[in-house]
């Protein structure tokens, strides 16, 4: 195992190079809430570093749930990282507030935490995005039981026109287990943000989109999502379909993603897929380790992957630890 806490599970993750270090962002909770279900109630934002991206040194929490009312009173889920032209580091993460103890309903939105060295963060209010019902599902406006607006990927504009924001959202329309899509906003300076209609369509055959990254690996156009099983829609999963890591060769950096022409990559014992390249140069891919073969949750980091392009198609070796120095 590439990386693990004795006391926590550890899930999504994302990740920084500093040009020397690499440095991990990674949720946790404590083993001792006994149920893993209840890890998303109680997930805080973790550091690590590493030379190798096999290798890693923790450096315990860095952001943590606000206070009541706030929109992160809950949780601190995932996100990402970018360097400003100003300088400044920037976090982009989803803060989670659940309505009630007994219930699973709760609301999504993207806060932001500015850092100079990638390990002291500061949050600043927030939230800076949210799900628009222009385009988007809101709670109580289906039978899902949360507001989705979270995982933000941010990127440059190819152009330099600004900034975009990839974000795990669900439309308005459509059958209710179709509604996936790969929201989108928008920013000039990476202070104020625009949301804008999703970036895919509905009825791809998932109710969500996970952890989406989007990345030009061997000169190609790629953009990574995660969607387990249980959020396949009913007609993938007559289909024999199952869930984990997919892959897709978009047309366009800037959409849109016909997502329904995404190829699974990695069983659903990998989730939340990054793909990055190494010191070698190299493009890896990590997970982390979801399930085991019994079906408990695992909730480690694994060792990294070889990910090229094979046969027209992305390709990870399974098999094969990646090399490192």
């Amino acid at each position: 195992m590439t990386f693990s806490l004795e006391h926590h599970w550890v899930w999504d993750f994302w990740l920084a190079d500093d040009g020397e270090r690499f440095h991990m962002y990674y949720l946790h909770a404590p083993k001792s809430l006994g149920d893993q279900q209840l890890r998303h109630r109680n997930a805080q934002i973790g550091h690590a570093t590493s030379l190798d991206l096999a290798t890693w040194t923790d450096h315990g929490v860095v952001i943590r749930a606000g206070g009541p009312g706030e929109f992160d009173e809950t949780a601190t889920w995932t996100g990402s990282v970018v360097h400003g032209p100003d300088g400044v580091w920037r976090m982009f993460y989803t803060g989670a507030r659940f309505l009630s103890e007994t219930s699973n309903a709760n609301v999504e939105t993207v806060g932001v935490a500015t850092s100079a060295d990638l390990h002291t963060w500061v949050k600043s209010p927030g939230p800076i995005a949210k799900a628009d019902p222009r385009w988007y599902e809101t709670l109580g406006t289906s039978d899902w039981p949360e507001e989705a607006w979270r995982d933000p990927w941010v990127f440059a504009d190819p152009n330099g026109d600004g900034w975009h924001m990839l974000v795990t959202a669900r439309a308005n329309r459509g059958d209710v287990d179709e509604r996936g899509v790969v929201g989108h906003a928008t920013s000039s300076d990476l202070e104020r943000w625009e949301v804008q209609p999703p970036m895919s369509e509905p009825g791809a055959g998932f109710a969500h989109l996970e952890v989406p990254q989007i990345a030009t690996v061997d000169d190609r156009l790629l953009l990574l999502f995660s969607c387990d099983s249980g959020a396949l829609s009913s007609v993938r999963r007559k289909k024999g379909d199952t869930g984990g890591i997919w892959a897709l060769a978009p047309d366009s950096l800037l959409g849109p993603y016909a997502v329904g022409r995404a190829e699974l990559i990695a069983p659903e014992s990998l989730y939340s897929g990054r793909v990055i390249r190494d010191r070698h140069g190299e493009w890896v891919l990590l997970a982390f380790e979801n399930t085991s073969e019994g079906g408990d949750f695992v909730g480690t980091l694994g060792d990294p992957l070889r990910f090229a392009w094979r046969n027209g198609g992305p390709s990870i070796q399974l098999a094969a630890k990646a090399g490192t120095s």
